[in-house]
């Protein structure tokens, strides 16, 4: 699971640096920021899940490798600005949340970050990101109601075991999945065991001069 959570962080990285031809084509039934709600009636918070893979399903080679994602990035961003804009918090696993330690500068300023563990306490975040980052040890279903109560709308869930785990507990809304058009043939694969068939409801597609193709899925409920 290390390979996979390090894979993950680092394509949140790359999208921030990333970039690829204005023009594209849109393709669906709604927008990319579209949104159907899948939870109970008295719940608003959103979940989305936002990621890079091959086209045959992989975030990193076995080894963890990346270089498959080296290609012509262009001038645009792939719509994670867009993304970024649209979400008011994260939840973000712990190896994701040291591995973006690593980067330097914080890269989620302005937005509330939850690290769910039961390994770190608030006292091992870097004072300066306190006010911004807090580690909570619960369930993902109590996590996210706590975060509603304190008015979050939107919610950001990153990290390959907190995804899966969230996934799991059925408590994904949507996901968007940028592949890259390159087959690799065997690596870590985006998603894990499952508990049962997950069902997705197509939204929207979006195919860059690059050769990326971004598709937006909800999760039915």
């Amino acid at each position: 699971m290390t390979n996979l959570e390090q894979a993950l962080v680092t394509h949140v990285a790359r999208y921030w640096m990333s970039t690829i031809l204005r023009h594209s084509r849109h393709v669906g039934n709604g927008g990319l920021w579209s949104h159907t709600r899948r939870y109970t009636p008295h719940m608003t918070l959103q979940t989305s899940v936002y990621i890079a893979t091959t086209l045959d399903g992989f975030i990193a080679r076995a080894g963890g490798s990346l270089d498959w994602l080296e290609h012509d990035s262009g001038e645009a961003d792939y719509g994670f600005n867009a993304f970024m804009t649209s979400i008011d918090c994260l939840v973000i696993g712990r190896i994701t949340f040291e591995k973006v330690l690593g980067f330097g500068d914080w890269p989620y300023s302005g937005k509330h970050v939850i690290v769910p563990s039961t390994n770190l306490s608030n006292n091992d975040i870097p004072e300066e990101l306190r006010a911004g980052v807090e580690v909570v040890n619960g369930n993902p279903a109590d996590l996210l109601a706590a975060l509603e109560a304190r008015g979050f709308k939107h919610a950001w869930v990153d990290g390959g075991d907190t995804i899966q785990r969230f996934l799991r507990a059925g408590l994904i809304d949507e996901i968007t999945i940028s592949r890259i058009p390159i087959l690799i043939g065997n690596g870590i694969p985006l998603f894990g065991v499952i508990d049962g068939d997950i069902r997705l409801s197509h939204v929207s597609t979006t195919s860059f001069d690059s050769g990326l193709v971004q598709s937006l899925y909800r999760v039915c409920g």
